[in-house]
């Protein structure tokens, strides 16, 4: 455990001294929180009179920082980086010019490098979206060359991230930083696995995080067809205890929308696994809206699957179309009742099933869609038309719209 204790937060130069050597003696600082003054005496085992002026606390890997630090922290940060960042900027033309003789690692230029990633590194936890200091780190990586400073990058943003979970700059610096090492890095597989797992980590600490879901989705483009079929299945159950999460079930769009690249799909050896992949997404989805009342982000991944369904797989390995369309008319049958003692999430339920059934009949195939709908308007027409007159009158016109495209 390391403790400093300044005596007073008026030299913002001594706090910030402190902050980095803290950082340069612990490199496995894995979070950081910022505390109140009052809560270190319990954090520390001492006396409250012993932490009046206590600005770092620091053990078993965690960083915290008084609050009461913060303000002239920031300043003296801030302060330092610009005035490296001008000095690096001055002396970079003169650089091409250096005398061979010089060592790389005693250089003026070095020595100015590593103040900035020093200075930077503790401006960016003081204030993640400070986009300048970013992308000074990104220009000193550039120059060096190192696939070291990428990591580097990485652990340095995952850092930032524990206590500023919603920073785009720190999300978008990640991605940077995995594009500059893919096809450099032997272990590239590990660190895009590790990559998913921190920002699932993420994702459970800081609810609706968008950016984090955002981060996933890019993601796939990078992992291997194996790692896809894995996050599938492994995330299921958390996606079926977060059904209110529509980041959640856009990033599950976009992973089974990967097993439709790459031709994967009509590869013969795969067809089999990846089509029964997509039924048991299917069955799960119809278990969820049956079990979970009047989600809507339920009924927008249910779109999704069945509109890949259809055009994907529907008169293809066995399956067929008019089977499919029949099931989804039972799944609206059963979604559409409302009972007695009204719930509002009975009434959103019957709701999001109409409007998916109006749906689904727009979305026939233009080759046979007038055939198709009208047989399907013929077997559920009144029924959806009983249920938009009675909890969504507002949405009548686009049941107009559908039967006269119908009758047309």
């Amino acid at each position: 455990m390391s403790e400093a204790v300044p005596s007073s937060y008026s030299d913002p130069s001594s706090l910030l001294y402190q902050l980095e050597s803290i950082l340069e003696s612990d490199p496995l600082i894995d979070e950081v929180g910022f505390v109140h003054p009052s809560q270190f005496a319990s954090m520390s085992d001492t006396s409250p009179a012993n932490t009046i002026d206590l600005a770092f606390w620091s053990k078993d890997h965690k960083l915290g920082i008084s609050t009461e630090s913060i303000h002239p922290l920031y300043t003296a940060a801030k302060n330092a980086f610009m005035s490296s960042l001008q000095q690096y900027k001055m002396l970079i033309p003169l650089h091409s010019k250096k005398v061979d003789n010089i060592s790389a690692t005693s250089s003026p230029l070095t020595v100015l490098e590593n103040e900035l990633m020093k200075h930077s590194r503790a401006l960016l936890l003081l204030s993640c979206d400070f986009g300048t200091a970013w992308n000074c780190r990104k220009e000193v990586v550039l120059n060096k060359q190192d696939i070291r400073l990428y990591l580097d990058e990485l652990s340095l943003s995952s850092l930032v991230l524990s206590c500023s979970p919603k920073s785009e700059r720190t999300w978008s610096h990640r991605r940077w930083v995995i594009k500059m090492i893919a096809g450099k890095c032997t272990n590239l597989e590990e660190i895009l696995k590790n990559e998913s797992d921190l920002a699932n980590r993420i994702a459970e600490k800081s609810k609706m995080n968008y950016r984090a879901w955002n981060h996933r989705c890019w993601l796939v483009s990078y992992i291997p067809e194996s790692q896809v079929i894995d996050e599938l299945i492994k995330y299921r159950d958390w996606a079926g205890l977060h059904v209110a999460d529509n980041s959640c079930f856009h990033y599950r769009t976009r992973l089974m929308s990967r097993t439709l690249e790459d031709s994967w799909y009509k590869q013969d050896l795969k067809a089999t696994e990846i089509c029964q992949l997509w039924k048991e997404e299917i069955i799960w989805s119809e278990i969820l809206i049956k079990r979970y009342i009047g989600r809507e982000a339920l009924w927008l991944y249910r779109r999704f699957l069945s509109v890949s369904w259809i055009k994907h797989f529907a008169g293809h390995s066995g399956t067929r179309l008019d089977l499919f369309v029949e099931n989804e008319i039972k799944l609206f049958r059963c979604c559409k009742t409302i009972p007695d003692n009204v719930f509002e999430d009975y009434k959103a339920q019957a709701m999001f099933a109409a409007t998916y059934i109006m749906w689904l009949i727009k979305e026939m195939d233009e080759n046979e869609g007038v055939r198709r709908r009208s047989v399907v308007v013929e077997k559920v027409g009144e029924e959806v038309e009983q249920v938009v007159n009675e909890v969504c009158p507002e949405k009548a016109f686009l049941l107009d719209l559908i039967l006269t495209k119908t009758r047309v």
